[in-house]
């Protein structure tokens, strides 16, 4: 699409990992970190069928939802300067000056930025509140909170296709549960999905799987699941253990593991290999959904 430069299918690399190999598994790194640098892993994938059907709907603008710090703000800006689509991010809570370098990099790539108060931004998608919107900026293309949508769903169930070789399981964060659907709805008949959530009290996530599934593929399947004990203490929370975590992996492997989604999702793939969770002889695909220089979503 528009002549962007993008890794895809991105790599598959083996971890040679002997806190794998000890326990008889074999354990491979899908490398979306590396589609490209500012449409990271899973935000390309979630995002790429959306941009065709605001193309082919006749929208010139997107306008999408996110914190102040959002991953996802970021990558949706990227990709309507790349796309030549206006955008419009609206960020949850008060503007404050200077812009943090998530929001500076937005606007510094042409989206427009608008603020809701929380209380507002909790009824966000409610009609009232869109037809603000569309009197502030007139027509656009709604792409939610986390881009997960069925369209997401569908773009990320293509990761299965790319790997070249026989696997038993796969693993992903979880934020939104739209990547864990998708690759869930790509798998073959023998194969299974982990999911790892990143905050916690994430058992609302089956749920939000269930309902992407079946908006996505119009059904849900039961080859999965989400793991909800790895959060260390929440959304965003970053405690010692977690960064002893990921220095100790990069002096092992050489990639330092954007800390919020994927490193817990891989302090979790080791704690199941420790436990048995995943049984001698298998081979496991842990997908990297973003990179260490990643913005906080």
């Amino acid at each position: 699409m528009n002549g962007l430069s993008l890794r895809v299918p991105s790599p598959l690399e083996e971890l040679n990992d002997e806190r794998a190999s000890r326990n008889g598994v074999r354990l491979f790194l899908k490398r979306d970190d590396l589609i490209h640098p500012e449409l990271v892993g899973n935000k390309w994938r979630k995002l790429r069928l959306n941009l065709a059907a605001a193309r082919e709907q006749g929208h010139t603008r997107l306008l999408t939802f996110g914190g102040a710090y959002s991953n996802h703000i970021a990558a949706m800006a990227a990709a309507g300067h790349h796309f030549g689509l206006d955008t419009v991010g609206v960020i949850r809570g008060e503007p404050h000056v200077p812009l943090n370098d998530v929001l500076a990099f937005a606007a510094g790539r042409g989206m427009e930025l608008t603020y809701l108060d929380r209380s507002t931004y909790r009824r966000k998608t409610d009609a009232e509140v869109l037809d603000r919107f569309r009197a502030e900026f007139g027509d656009f293309y709604l792409v939610p909170e986390g881009g997960s949508n069925a369209l997401a769903v569908q773009g990320c169930a293509e990761v299965p296709a790319e790997i070249a070789i026989e696997f038993d399981a796969i693993c992903c964060a979880c934020g939104t549960g739209g990547t864990l659907a998708g690759i869930a709805g790509g798998l073959l008949a023998n194969q299974r999905a982990v999911g790892f959530s990143a905050l916690k009290g994430g058992d609302f996530l089956a749920g939000d799987v269930e309902r992407l599934q079946r908006e996505a593929f119009g059904v849900a399947s039961s080859n999965w699941t989400v793991r909800t004990e790895f959060h260390f203490g929440g959304f965003a929370k970053r405690p010692r253990e977690l960064d002893a975590f990921i220095d100790d992996f990069e002096a092992r492997h050489g990639l330092r593991l954007e800390w919020v989604y994927v490193a817990k999702m891989m302090y979790g793939v080791f704690a199941l290999i420790e436990r048995g969770f995943f049984a001698r002889g298998e081979r496991i695909v842990a997908v990297v959904t973003g990179a260490s220089q990643s913005f906080e979503p």
